[in-house]
């Protein structure tokens, strides 16, 4: 009897194996193509030489538990646009929204898949990582373009390198 179960736990064992395969990270396109926004936005403007800070445009809330870094409220937009540039046809796009009270609807640069849980409060204010990290040197792009790997490989050595874990459930687990 042991011999039987010795013998079907080592079948299940194969079967398992047999199934695993090399893990291959999905393709990525780098440098990325440009994504056009509905609004014509120049992070080189705003963040090289106007000096503005990633999360002055793009806070962290709590209310997502960090998750994501979102995108900017167009009241936060028209707190210097009522003035500057107002009559350009880009903040007139920009006031209409505004005005109508509904978000400019942004296009995402960076799309990470479901099953992956990544916190930019995590990242970004407890490692304390810089969004270039990531995301690249924006301060330079006057239209963005997906820059850095997001796949897992690029994830992992990161974390190697940073000393931070690195299991399957730190990233993909239900936080």
């Amino acid at each position: 009897m042991n011999i039987l179960r010795f013998l079907s736990s080592a079948l299940i064992a194969l079967a398992c194996l047999a199934q695993q395969r090399e893990y291959k990270a999905k393709d990525e396109k780098i440098p990325g193509d440009p994504v056009a926004q509905p609004v014509a936005y120049s992070h080189k403007k705003h963040a090289g030489e106007l000096g503005l800070q990633c999360t002055m445009c793009h806070p962290i809330p709590s209310s997502n538990d960090g998750m994501l870094a979102t995108f900017p409220k167009e009241s936060t937009c028209m707190g210097c646009h009522t003035s500057i540039k107002k009559d350009s046809p880009e903040i007139r796009k920009l006031a209409a929204h505004a005005a109508k009270k509904e978000p400019v609807p942004w296009k995402r640069v960076y799309h990470l898949p479901d099953i992956i849980w990544f916190s930019h409060t995590v990242h970004a204010k407890e490692a304390k990582i810089a969004c270039t990290e990531c995301h690249g040197d924006v301060s330079t792009r006057e239209v963005l373009f997906q820059e850095k790997s997001i796949a897992m490989p690029a994830c992992m050595s990161c974390h190697a390198a940073r000393k931070a874990p690195n299991g399957c459930d730190t990233c993909h687990s239900t936080q």
